[in-house]
């Protein structure tokens, strides 16, 4: 005996035999699905002239799908040509071969089937199309370019597109769970994992949201209590001019609001939530691909490789095709590099050009006739930085897109899945750089460089750089991630989806002429052609056709888009949520409705996605490990360097009233004041910044000292000992806090199995299954040969 288990080895023959019955009905049995089903649509412009160019090059390459036993259907409708391709049986029974021949490629469940999955048939078609030259060596996309042919698409399915409508594309069904094996079986692997892996970060968000509303509510709580509100709010200190000329000396009481406000986001909790959230992140990519082995392994598909793939269908194509190999060249990988380099200075230029708008825009503001925006002038300068830092975004958004992909032309990679996975890269880094630049600004920088009264630091020697808040500069953080998270989410979902919708809906009117043009048809005659297993009319087939031809356009950035959205805003959550405990739940709230946001657009406004078949989410699992590693990094930055918890600690426990002795005294009173300096008006350095109508108070006093925020000394203004103790404990916190934090996401990593115990123990069984049955396949054939 070969097998241990009889009954196992029992139930293998007879699935063996009802393989075998499966295949000969399956021959005998007419082939009406494949009979009528087209893989896909091409479209060009109707060509009088056949001695027209267009016309030539639209011959050949219909002819060359014709040498490879395509069937091409022609219709004419109007001024428009359409072409109707079906791939013959012999193509998908070689691709099986295949794949069960294949190293990597022999587990997928394709290899098995009896009848090819209508998504690989078009996954197949698309390959060979796009692969397919004519005489001059265009190919398909060149030909595209030049106007041959207009569209190319395949084609909905109407049962199964009706069937994803009532489950999961529409808004009724925003809190129920998503069909991911019939969005798989319809659009691929690839598309399902986006919309599993959108699921999965949706569920975690929530208890990340949940403790950032807690720690919100935690701040709350105190606000009308805390000791650092009320030294502002009762403040009689004098503070000195914000701006040139028509700023005057303030009273630090004046920004009680904006102290209150900066309270609620700059305090003992979000040190807490911060440590939280960059272990979070981790916990959630460990989880995470637990959760996918699951989904990948259930779909055969767990040791999927799409270069092994891309070798099959180069095969299928051209069984004399030669390899594309693999190449590296320095010359083009530090010409790539350096380009990548001018276009991060570029994006870095233009997040300068920001700083500048808002510095001038504040110097304007404060000169304007509107006095709340004069007295607010440089909390309006922020928000509007923030709205025209959106606006840069969307354009850079283009310009990176079309950067990035010139770049991975120049690189020659050796397939597409390299192609795609340089690209987005390159395209996550310009967009990050281009996202994140105005806001390591105003983390790390605003404030801090602008000088004091006497020497303050100018551009062009005119406008004075911006200054933060006495209460911190964790509010203008907040302030911009706020408006951009808000801004960008809001807006692109809006236009996300209405802007499909109103093309869609305008392009429908040649489609409902001809469903009524054909309507007696398709009642009738066709239903009947239907149930003999021939092909329905041509008006049928060109309705059908018309109706995906109507729909939105998709290519491969439409995938990507929204990977790149979704990544983009796991970025705004993870990296400066210390400035921002609420951005976990604005990005719930967001994916609830993003997710069927998607589902409706993609099935129902938009053309059908050509299937790709892979086991996971590709370079961007990457990407995410790397956000998170920098959510360590600058969450610990902006704890330890943007805001006053690390002063306050110092000031509690060595320079405060319980670091002197002093008994029922509050720890933190006094704190306000003592960060701030005094400028002597009497100094010829400091009263030459300043107009003399600038140094008169609300009441008419002229002033002879004015303070401002910095620790420095009352007579030569350099930096105090305290300045510098506080910097030496700003970067002691810095160096702790990540080293712990790495720590904790090393255990958690370590903690969390990427792959359940369940689908280790299935596969060794498939394996072991597999191993049997080509033993089993081995002494039959022998059987036979005797």
């Amino acid at each position: 005996m070969y097998f241990k288990n009889p009954e196992q080895d029992g139930i293998e023959l007879q699935e063996r035999n009802m393989d075998g019955f499966d295949n000969t009905m399956e021959a005998l049995l007419p082939t009406l699905h494949q009979q009528r089903t087209y893989d896909y649509v091409l479209v060009a412009d109707k060509v009088e002239d056949q001695e027209h160019p267009k016309f030539r090059k639209q011959v050949a390459f219909i002819d060359h799908l014709r040498k490879k036993n395509m069937k091409v259907t022609k219709i004419i409708h109007d001024d428009k040509v359409f072409y109707g391709v079906r791939a013959p049986k012999e193509i998908f029974d070689k691709y099986r071969y295949l794949l069960k021949v294949s190293d990597a490629c022999n587990w997928s469940g394709d290899r098995k089937c009896v009848r090819i999955p209508h998504s690989t048939r078009i996954r197949v078609v698309h390959y060979i199309l796009h692969h397919t030259h004519i005489n001059t060596g265009e190919n398909l996309r060149e030909l595209q370019e030049k106007g041959v042919f207009e569209a190319t698409f395949c084609l909905h399915e109407r049962n199964k597109q009706k069937v994803l409508k009532q489950k999961w594309a529409r808004w009724s069904a925003l809190c129920t769970s998503q069909p991911v094996d019939d969005v798989r079986s319809y659009f691929g692997e690839k598309v399902a994992l986006y919309y599993l892996w959108l699921g999965w970060y949706t569920i975690l968000l929530v208890p990340a949201a949940i403790l950032g509303v807690i720690v919100f509510l935690y701040a709350l709580a105190f606000f009308n209590t805390s000791p650092l509100i009320k030294e502002v709010c009762e403040s009689d200190t004098v503070m000195c001019p914000r701006c040139d000329k028509w700023c005057q000396v303030w009273q630090l009481r004046d920004t009680c609001t904006y102290a209150k406000v900066s309270h609620l986001f700059d305090n003992e909790g979000t040190v807490a939530f911060a440590m939280f959230m960059a272990v979070w992140a981790t916990i959630f990519l460990e989880l995470w691909k637990r959760h996918k082995a699951t989904f990948v392994s259930k779909w055969k598909v767990f040791d999927w490789c799409e270069e092994e793939e891309e070798l099959i269908l180069g095969v299928l194509n051209d069984p004399d095709c030669h390899p594309k190999e693999f190449r590296h060249s320095y010359l083009r990988s530090t010409l790539v590099l350096v380009l990548v380099t001018l276009m991060l200075v570029l994006i870095i230029g233009l997040t300068q050009a920001l700083v500048v708008f808002r510095v001038v825009a504040a110097v304007l503001l404060s000169e304007g006739t509107w006095e709340f925006v004069r007295d607010h002038a440089n909390t309006v300068a922020v928000m509007l930085g923030a709205v025209l830092h959106y606006i840069t975004m969307q354009f850079m958004t283009r310009v990176n897109k079309a950067v990035a992909f010139k770049l991975c032309e120049i690189e020659k990679t050796q397939s597409f899945a390299a192609t795609e996975r340089s690209f987005t890269v390159k395209m996550f880094t310009f967009q990050f750089f281009t996202l994140f630049s105005s806001l390591i600004y105003v983390a790390f920088f605003l404030g801090r460089i602008n000088g004091r009264p006497g020497s303050y630091v100018r551009i062009s020697g005119k406008w004075r750089l911006e200054e933060c808040h006495p209460s911190g500069c964790l509010t203008d953080l907040f302030i911009q991630m706020a408006v951009i998270m808000l801004l960008k989410q809001t807006l692109n979902n809006i236009f996300e989806f209405t802007v499909p919708w109103f093309k869609s809906y305008f392009r429908r009117t040649t489609t409902k002429k001809l469903e009524r043009k054909c309507g007696h048809c398709y009642k009738n005659a066709c239903r009947e052609e239907e149930k003999m297993g021939r092909d329905p009319c041509d008006i049928c087939k060109l309705r059908d056709w018309l109706r995906n031809y109507d729909l939105n356009d998709v290519n491969f950035f439409s995938l990507f888009n929204e990977f790149l959205e979704m990544v983009v805003q796991f970025s705004f959550t993870t990296i400066f949520v210390a400035a921002f405990p609420l951005a976990p739940l604005l990005a719930l709230i967001n994916n609830i409705f993003e997710i069927r946001l998607d589902a409706i657009k993609m099935v129902s406004l938009e053309r059908r996605l050509v299937p790709k078949k892979t086991n996971d989410i590709g370079i961007w699992t990457k990407v995410l490990e790397a956000i998170g590693v920098l959510a360590v990094i600058a969450n610990g930055l902006v704890i330890g360097v943007s805001s006053d918890f690390i002063p306050r600690l110092v000031y509690r426990y060595h320079y405060g009233p319980c670091a002197n002795g002093e008994a029922d005294v509050h720890c933190m009173k006094g704190y306000i004041n003592d960060t701030l300096s005094i400028a002597h008006i009497t100094d010829l350095s400091v009263r030459k910044d300043f107009f003399p109508s600038q140094l008169i108070t609300e009441s008419g006093f002229n002033v002879t000292q004015c303070s401002y925020k910095d620790y420095r000394n009352d007579v030569d203004y350099s930096l105090t000992s305290q300045f510098w103790l506080i910097m030496a404990v700003r970067f002691a916190f810095v160096v702790l806090f990540e080293h712990v934090v790495v720590i904790f996401k090393c255990i958690a990593a370590w903690f969390v199995p990427d792959s359940p115990m369940l689908v280790k123990n299935d596969r060794l069984k498939d394996k072991l299954c597999r191993l049997k049955e080509e033993l089993q396949d081995m002494k039959y054939r022998q059987s036979t040969d005797v």
